[in-house]
């Protein structure tokens, strides 16, 4: 199934479960300004953890009914990160987001050995796209948590982004292996690194996903592209996943297709027993409520 519109998210959340999303240190109101809408659309239960007078103040702003809202006080944002992490822990949420803390304090809460959600994968970050340029929407990875991921770290991007589009539906994600050209290069690593990603894919070792590369950005949306460079693929021109090499790049094209490419998006941390809504403060509340969609609207 190809997604074409990221509203497309709040469709497929409505149509599943109310998920119950625990936000930490809640006490920002761009955050609950998006949390007032997800719940107005019917996909999420929220349980607020921060400082209580804070929150609700912020709450009479938006003139949000409370009256159905769970509050738990903690004004101390690493014990409130804490307390959200205890939460989806104990079966008691499904859907994490951070609030008014820094990235660090709920990714230590997160990552603890003893109390957090590890699941033994490592996070990534997963941005869904809606670019009028292209005929889908599309995933990119990874632009925010790994800088320099080894190979095995690669191998755990690409499954949580496979992950993470098998959520929405798309059941066999075609997966691109960015680099800067579509041969393999001994001296770059990522052509290698992508080669050696499309073998694991061939032998069954990465399953639920078409997996090709090295590919030049052209490549992985054109059509064109591939047959002027002599590329026969599944996945060229018709991508629904991008993995950039690093950090660097991955971060430079995610803000590109933002700010200069007029494409909206959606993001999640995945990796952790639930998906987690991790949005920047330069993020829109339109932005920060499709982003939640994502996460309700996972299996």
């Amino acid at each position: 199934m190809a997604l074409r519109k990221l509203d497309e998210l709040i469709t497929i959340a409505k149509s599943k479960t109310t998920k119950r999303m625990a936000i930490a240190a809640a006490a920002d109101a761009h955050v609950l300004g998006a949390v007032k809408d997800a719940v107005e659309a019917g996909i999420v239960s929220p349980i607020l953890v921060g400082d209580e007078s804070k929150i609700n103040s912020i709450l009479a702003d938006l003139k949000m009914d409370t009256s159905k809202l769970e509050i738990i006080n903690e004004p101390n944002d690493v014990k409130a990160c804490q307390k959200a992490v205890a939460l989806i822990r104990e079966g008691n949420a499904e859907v994490l987001m951070k609030g008014q803390v820094a990235t660090a304090v709920i990714l230590k809460a997160v990552l603890d050995k003893e109390n957090g959600l590890r699941t033994g994968s490592t996070l990534s970050h997963f941005a869904l796209f809606e670019s009028p340029y292209y005929h889908k929407l599309f995933g990119m990875t990874d632009a925010a948590m790994n800088v320099a991921p080894e190979f095995a770290d690669k191998v755990s991007i690409v499954k949580n982004a496979v992950a993470a589009m098998q959520g929405i539906g798309v059941e066999i994600p075609k997966v691109a292996i960015l680099g800067p050209v579509e041969v393999v290069n001994p001296k770059i690593e990522s052509t290698v690194h992508a080669a050696m990603l499309t073998m694991m894919n061939i032998r069954k070792q990465i399953k639920g996903c078409i997996i090709d590369g090295p590919f030049a950005l052209d490549n992985t949306i054109s059509k064109e592209a591939c047959t002027q460079k002599g590329i026969e693929s599944e996945v060229g021109g018709d991508a629904d996943i991008l993995v950039a090499p690093e950090l660097n790049a991955a971060n430079v094209l995610y803000k590109s297709l933002n700010f200069l490419g007029g494409a909206t998006s959606a993001a999640i941390i995945m990796g952790a027993k639930v998906p987690i809504v991790l949005t920047s403060r330069a993020d829109t509340e339109r932005a920060k409520l499709l982003s939640i969609a994502f996460a309700a609207a996972m299996n």
